[in-house]
């Protein structure tokens, strides 16, 4: 980089930095202070009206969970991967915890996807029946028991309601082993004439999305809901993957392929829910009929609740009929196994891509396979990054070896080219011709060592993205790391855990918690990336080289917020590549910087001993 480019690069980041400030001042803020009052507006308006907007809750005070579990008839269930209660009013599925995922690694507490109603922030589903637009069975129905026991994977919970319209239901609720709920409802037409009922699943959460994920999964909300994760409303119709995020729902935005009743339309199966980072509730409709999926934005207008619906064709029971519907709710975790064993057993289209693969799917997806066989393998994931990092290094050899060829000939003619600019430091135009004649001379080409970046940069960025979407990271410790999915917990201000502070107090400190804050993989990042510089031809122009100085540090505070799993990946790719790149340069006759200093000292030590 000439100083002119460089003097470019600084005003064009100057300028970027300048334009963010502006844009959120001047635009972001007053639009979003704008929105706002429409929706009050608009919620004004309704309220006025005395319109009734199809499946609003009713106003209730908040409360905290556990007084909130407290205001209503319930039933609890505990299966192996869930634990929590149905609530009979409604029968709806309210309270539920993942049994073997924790909010922190110390494993004291257990993740709670569903919420009451009424607690601080809520989050339900379940399935109701309507008939025309009146429901028979909906959000206040009181259900009847008539099974024993709390519902698990072995016992299903028996329901029944009354609808007093001459229509009854029996509904078994069953739960499997991990997180799919059963819905079989049996229909029975007592009237003297036909009846036509469908159903419709619902998925509500009330109270602002930034909230939830706070109380749901702190770590992953530290990540903010426009992440690298979707984080949003997810699902599958007519084998398209449909995607919004949080925000722009929340703003009112279509989404794409959005029909004008703001609805998508299957007929060849699919599911429909919310997802966050690594936790998802999804309907899933009986994949046999068709049925229409949607947003009540309306109810977006007046309240800010997030609801999700799905609608299946309607279903026609003659009089003393009965008929039998089952659905799918799905609630837990987006582990890639039990995703794939819902989508194979149950037919459930593209069900693993509820894990946000991204446009790097062609990489993330069979990174994530060989991550999970190497982890199989070895029996540790850890150890599995390793061994990773050596396989995709592999296909790479004849590039790095071409590459550390360049720069071991490019090393080489640092003191011909020396000369060269010293000779014709007066005339540019034969300083450039003589260098060309030189680089023919030796076969060295000066861009040759560039050619290793053009194919790690696709290979970091689909690793990085793997291991931040995928579940199987998260809370998974190595060695001194107790979570390879978090950022290293050592600190230099502890003396990595010597002293008795806490890692986090320390990198909570202003400014100087940055620099003490930082943990051992980054520093090791940080030397193993000075010591492939000291491999490599230096820059000609001196300011130039002083920032190839700095970039070591620049990237190892960088590095610093990095799971720790990448970080370890890319310490061990440097140690790697510096024994390769090393072993090319003995080979052609380079001897590097560093080994020269290192006998320089040794020999200057010894003619001082003399």
């Amino acid at each position: 980089m000439e100083k002119e480019d460089q003097r470019n690069f600084l005003l064009a980041m100057v300028l970027l930095f300048a334009f963010m400030f502006a844009y959120q001042k001047f635009f972001w803020e007053p639009s979003k202070k704008q929105h706002e009052t429409e929706q009050a507006v608009a919620a004004a308006e309704l309220q006025a009206s005395g319109a009734e907007i199809p499946g609003t809750p009713v106003a209730v005070s908040k409360v905290p969970v556990a007084e909130a579990l407290l205001t209503s008839p319930r039933v609890a269930f505990d299966g192996n991967a869930v634990d929590g209660s149905v609530r009979l009013s409604g029968s709806r599925i309210d309270d539920l915890n993942l049994k073997r995922h924790f909010l922190t690694v110390e494993k004291e507490t257990e993740v709670r996807l569903l919420r009451p109603e009424t607690a601080d922030v809520s989050f339900f589903g379940t399935y109701y029946w309507a008939e025309g637009k009146t429901l028979v069975a909906g959000a206040r129905s009181d259900w009847e028991k008539f099974s024993e026991g709390a519902l698990s994977s072995s016992n299903p919970l028996k329901l029944r309601l009354d609808t007093g319209k001459d229509l009854m239901i029996e509904r078994v609720i069953s739960l499997d082993d991990n997180y799919m709920f059963s819905f079989e409802d049996t229909l029975i037409n007592s009237a003297d004439g036909p009846r036509s009922l469908r159903a419709i699943g619902t998925l509500e959460r009330q109270g602002d999305f930034k909230d939830f994920l706070e109380v749901t999964d702190p770590g992953s909300a530290a990540s903010g809901a426009g992440g690298l994760a979707h984080m949003g409303i997810m699902g599958v119709m007519d084998g398209n993957l449909r995607m919004q995020k949080y925000k722009a729902a929340f703003k009112g935005k279509k989404m794409k392929g959005e029909s004008e009743q703001a609805q998508f339309t299957t007929t060849d199966g699919g599911w429909w829910g919310l997802t966050d980072k690594y936790w998802m509730s999804a309907l899933v409709p009986d994949q046999t009929q068709p049925f229409t999926s949607l947003v009540n934005k309306r109810q977006l207008a007046s309240g800010g609740s997030l609801q999700v619906r799905t609608e299946s064709a309607p279903v026609t029971l003659a009089a003393g009929d009965r008929v039998t519907i089952t659905n799918h709710l799905f609630a837990g975790a987006k582990r890639f196994e039990i995703l794939q064993g819902y989508q194979n057993d149950l037919g459930i289209p593209r069900m693993v891509d509820a894990i946000d693969w991204g446009w790097a799917f062609f990489l993330t997806k069979p990174f994530f396979y060989a991550l999970e066989w190497l982890k199989n393998v070895v029996g540790s994931f850890g150890l599995a990054i390793l061994a990773f990092t050596v396989l995709i290094k592999l296909p790479l050899v004849p590039l790095y070896n071409q590459s550390y060829k360049s720069m071991a000939k490019m090393k080489k003619l640092q003191e011909p080219m020396k000369e060269i600019r010293e000779r014709f430091k007066a005339d540019p135009q034969r300083q450039q011709q003589e260098v060309m004649k030189l680089y023919k001379q030796e076969g060295a080409n000066p861009i040759g060592g560039c050619l290793p970046i053009l194919a790690t940069i696709p290979i970091f960025y689909a690793l990085y993205k793997t291991l931040y979407v995928t579940l199987e990271m998260r809370h998974t410790p190595f060695m001194f790391l107790k979570d390879l999915s978090a950022p290293d917990p050592t600190a230099i201000g502890n003396l990595f855990g010597l002293l008795p502070w806490a890692a986090s107090d320390i990198k909570a400190l202003p400014i100087i918690g940055i620099i003490i804050g930082i943990g051992i993989l980054p520093l090791l990042y940080g030397i193993t990336m000075a010591a492939m510089q000291t491999l490599n031809p230096p820059p000609p122009d001196p300011m130039q080289a002083k920032m190839m100085m700095m970039l070591p540090i620049v990237f190892m505070f960088v590095f610093g917020g990095f799971a720790s799993g990448l970080v370890l990946y890319w310490v061990w790719s440097n140690l790697l590549s510096f024994g390769q790149q090393y072993f090319i340069m003995r080979r052609n006759g380079v001897e590097p910087e560093f080994v020269k200093k290192i006998r320089s000292l040794i020999t200057g030590k010894a003619k001082d001993a003399s």
